[in-house]
């Protein structure tokens, strides 16, 4: 009986794994959509000659295309639905 218990608690926490997937798929996709992308700035220091200090900022940008945030929205979707 201790068995089928804890095999059903197993069962459970799978559950809620997949669906807590599922539902980090769904908004992520959700944020691709809104943002589009990140962006990331990296500094780094040029020249220090005495008090002069000089750095340089690169920032670059990431374009997340939205077929991604798409595809992941409906991936999500398609594990919760399967779930069930």
């Amino acid at each position: 009986m201790i068995n089928r218990h804890a095999s059903k608690m197993r069962g459970e926490q799978a559950l809620d794994a997949t669906n807590a997937f599922a539902v980090l798929l769904v908004v992520g996709g959700i944020l691709v959509l809104i943002y589009g992308g990140f962006s990331s700035t990296n500094e780094t220091q040029a020249a220090n000659i005495g008090p002069v200090e000089l750095k340089v900022t690169d920032t670059k940008n990431v374009n997340i295309p939205v077929w991604v945030g798409i595809a992941t929205i409906v991936a999500g979707g398609s594990i919760m639905l399967a779930r069930r």
